[in-house]
Formats: structure tokens, sequence, C-alpha cells
């Protein structure tokens, strides 16, 4: 580890670009389902002896000069490893599609890393070349995580501390200092051996201690998980039952090539199955749930699709489908804009009772950024649809339906962003549909799925979650998957909720403490600078 040390220090140019680029795809391998949690204890000290190294360079430069260039080498190797799987959605519209798909998957990796970019550049203005440096890069990175989570809509996938929630065990951490409080301890943690290469004045063991410290924290993390899990009564609801059903349904990629009458025929066939001789159908069902792009199609052009369903369900029965909805003009039947990604409930009679309209979009999936620019590129979203999709009103997610508990509606990637579901104030769980199908063979379902249960555990609240093709799942308010099909597997799951716990901290406090710890992080980082800058 001195050899890297001192060849990190060292570089400068491409070979340091190149070796940074290596660094940051080595850590790429800590996302989710991955989890290679030591690859980030062995990548981020390199980020850290880069900057030490760095050129000083004056003026408006300082924020865009070598410094920025490390971090963005860094983010670009991350980010290319932890979302390369988004190049499976290509496959689907293939063609030319495939040839620029390694190509938009390195520009995509190369903005996000612009956020990485700037703290680092941002760190470098406050270094120190003393231990608490680490501190300096670890609070500008995670405000530069937080960044990248909310502006321009956010993108929050892969955030660093997910690399923190390998298991049940140390996951549980997230009720407390959320996701983002996670990465602030990840980035700390990871960057400790630093402090051990190349040797200084101090002694071995007081530069092992650091890292010694950050071994302790996880056994202490792992330690407050078990009994967190051991120590939390859990008690199922009597009063919801759900049905699940994952119908692998792939017309979402072309809707000219769905046949709703046969797509119809499957949603119900597979809704009434029966696994048992005491298998009662929908009978003791109070949900029906079909994912998102189920029916992609507008029910307008089957109007025989809610009889169908009124024959189906029960009178306790309510379905919740996820389907695109026009909105209309008053009184008219012309559509008065794009339409909605829609959750439509619907009850025995065929009626829709109730809705929620999907409100955070997916960038470039559901909608079209500067629109004009890159329509006149031949580039357009991957969803279906020429105009994009509208947003919905976040407001509204809390759905309560006649004589069922109030569910917390989130479709898709809007259950990635973490403090920001809406009012989860009345609701008993979270209730997330979602087609992954674009994804299928990577590992971009199962990641998506992960960062799902984390909000579980965040708000102290089951997640009811039903796919397309997978996974479709129930956990507890702990996060632990309770039931689960297959993925890649027609079939339908029958699950019921728990009850929600006490309110956890992270669902009081949200984070608070985290904006404290970063002000302490800053207010630290200067103190130290000032205190190391040399005398004129």
């Amino acid at each position: 580890m001195t050899w890297l040390a001192e060849t990190a220090m060292l570089s400068h140019g491409w070979r340091r670009f190149v070796l940074l680029l290596v660094a940051g795809a080595l850590a790429g391998l800590s996302v989710p389902p991955l989890f290679v949690l030591p690859a980030l204890f062995i990548a981020f000290p390199v980020w850290i002896w880069c900057l030490d190294g760095a050129e000083t360079v004056r003026g408006w430069r300082r924020l865009f000069g070598p410094a920025f260039t490390i971090g963005f080498a860094f983010g670009w190797g991350y980010f290319t490893v932890a979302f390369h799987w988004l190049g499976a959605a290509f496959f689907v519209e293939g063609g030319v599609m495939l040839v620029i798909m390694p190509f938009a998957i390195l520009a995509l990796a190369a903005l996000i890393a612009l956020f990485w970019g700037l703290a680092s550049a941002l760190a470098h203005l406050l270094w120190s070349h003393g231990p608490w440096r680490i501190v300096t890069l670890a609070t500008f990175l995670t405000m530069a995580e937080w960044a990248r989570g909310h502006v321009l809509t956010g993108f929050p996938f892969d955030l660093l501390g997910y690399a923190l929630t390998p298991n049940d065990e140390m996951m549980q951490l997230a009720a407390v200092i959320g996701i983002y409080g996670l990465t602030l301890l990840a980035a700390l943690l990871a960057m400790t051996p630093a402090l051990i290469w190349p040797a200084d004045q101090r002694s071995l063991s007081r530069r092992l201690l650091p890292f010694f410290i950050a071994i302790a924290v996880i056994a202490a993390q792992l330690g407050y998980g078990h009994n967190r899990l051991t120590g939390t009564t859990v008690t199922p609801r009597i009063d919801t039952a759900l049905r699940l059903v994952q119908p692998l349904v792939y017309e979402h990629a072309d809707w000219n090539n769905a046949d709703p009458v046969a797509l119809i025929d499957r949603l119900l066939m597979l809704s009434d199955m029966r696994t048992g001789p005491d298998d009662q159908g929908l009978g003791d069902i109070d949900l029906l749930v079909w994912p998102e792009s189920s029916l992609p199609f507008y029910l307008s052009t089957y109007p025989e699709a809610l009889a169908r369903i009124a024959r189906l369900l029960p009178e306790r029965t309510t379905l919740l489908a996820g389907a695109p909805r026009l909105q209309y003009e008053p009184g008219t039947t012309t559509p008065s804009g794009p339409p909605f990604n829609a959750i439509l409930a619907i009850d025995s009679n065929g009626e829709i009772i109730a809705s929620y309209d999907k409100a955070h979009l997916v960038p470039f999936g559901e909608f079209l950024p500067f629109a004009p620019f890159f329509a006149s590129l031949g580039i357009k979203q991957f969803v279906p649809g020429a105009e994009g999709w509208s947003h919905g009103d976040a407001r509204r997610r809390l759905m309560s339906l006649p004589g069922k508990p109030a569910l917390l509606a989130l479709i898709c990637y809007e259950i990635l962003f973490s403090g920001d579901l809406g009012d989860t104030a009345g609701a008993q769980f979270l209730f997330n549909i979602t087609n992954d199908a674009w994804f299928d063979h990577s590992i971009g379902p199962a990641q998506h799925a992960h960062h799902a249960r984390i909000r579980a555990v965040e708000e102290g609240m089951s997640l009811v979650r039903a796919a397309n093709s997978g996974l479709t799942f129930a956990t507890d308010p702990l996060g632990r998957i309770t039931a689960q099909l297959p993925v890649l597997q027609m079939d339908a799951l029958d699950v019921r909720p728990d009850e929600r716990l006490a309110a956890t901290p992270f669902s009081q406090l949200r984070y608070w403490p985290l904006l404290i710890a970063l002000l302490l992080g800053l207010g630290l980082s200067v103190l130290v600078r000032r205190r190391r800058r040399p005398a004129l």
C-alpha cells in the first residue's frame, strides 16, 4: 500500500486520470446487489492520496483545476460500474440504440461524476494534509450526493451509503440516520486507510487507530442491527390481505403490439388463481394489485375491460392497477395534455373510485428534459407517448380507500427519494408498483428492490411491492422480506402487511442531524486549514 500511496501522490496527467478511473470502478463494486464493501477501503484512499499530490493553481481555475479532475475521474469510474445495467434498456429498442448504448452510459456516468468533481475541488480548497482531511472530503462528498439526489429532479441511485446495507442487520441504522447519513459514514470509514500510508512522524499505532475505529463502527452497526431485529415486535395486520400479480407484460415497450383482450384475459386468470384446496380465490382479498405497465393501453380503447374487472371482483375487493390515465378538457372527451402514469383504484362495480398520478418522472424514461434540443437529435423518452408524460401531485400519494387502511402510493423509482416520499403521517404501509422489465437479466431490478427496502427501514413501515417481471415481494417494517415471487415467473402472491412501528428517529428528525454534522465538518475543515496555513 505504501507503493500505491506514493504512486498516487506523485502521478499526474493521464496516468493519474487512469489510476482514478480504475479506483472509482473498483469502488463501484460496492453497490447493491454486489456489496463488495472492502473495495471502498482500497479505492477511496487513492482519491485522498491523489489530492495530497494535486497541483495548486490560482484564481477561478482552483475550482475546475486538477482537484476537480481527480474527483471527476474517480466518479466516472464509480458511476460507469454502478449504472452499467441501464444499458439493458437499449436492447429493448435495438437497432441504432444498441450502437449508442456505450456512449450513453459513459455520458450519463460523466454527467453524474461532475458532482464528485465539484466535491473534490471544494475539499481541496480546505485541504490540510493532516488526518482531518478525510473529514473535509467526506463532508463535501456527502453534500454532492445530496445534490445529485435533488438537482434537476434528482437521480439518487446507488448513493454511497447503500454499501453499508448488505444485510438485514446493517440496514437497521438507516432507521436512525437515513441513507444520506450512511453516505457520510461510509465515506469517513472508507477513507481511514489513507491515514496509514505513507508513513509520517506519527507512530504506527496512531496511524492505525482510525482504521481500527472504522472496523469497530461496522461491528457496532452489526450489533445495533441484531438487537433491533431481535428486540422489535412485528404484528401482522389482520384487516388487510393483498394479492400481488406478476404478469410479465412486455408490450409496454410498444403499445402497437398490445392486445387489450388477451392482456385482460391473462391478468384475470392470474388474479383468480387457486393455490390449494383451501384457497378462496379473491374471496378473502382486500386489495388486488396489478403492477406498473400491466395495462399498456388506455381503458377507453377497451371499454369492456371495466365490466370484466367488475365481474371478477368480490364486493370487498378493490383493484389497484398500474395504467395510463388521460386528462380531459372539462365536460368533453378531448385530451387536455399528455397522459399520466397512474395507479387506478377500481371497485367491484367497475368504477374508478380513486387514482394517483406519478409525480416524480424518470428523465429520458418518461419525459425528455430540454425536449426541443434532444428531439432535434432524434432522441426520445423510452416509455411510449409522443408528448411524454404529465407530472402528478406528490401531495396526493396518500390513498385512503373505503374500508381499507391508508397506504402511501409510490410508482417505480419514486421510492428512491429518501425523506421525500410525501405525507407519510397517515400511511399504514408503503405501496410500490413498478416495471423493471426494461432491465431484465441485469442487476438493475435487484438494485432497485434493495433501495426500496431501505425506505421501509427508514419509515418503520411494511413495504408491499408488485413488479411486472420481478422482484415482487413484501417486507416487514424492518425491511426483512416476508414473501417473494421468483423473478421472470408469471404468478400471484398473497401477502399481509404488518402494523406500522412507532416513529423511527429518522421519520421524526429527517436529515436535520445530518445537516448539523455537515456544518460541523465544514467548520472543523476551516479551523484546521487556518491553523496549518503557513505564515507569510
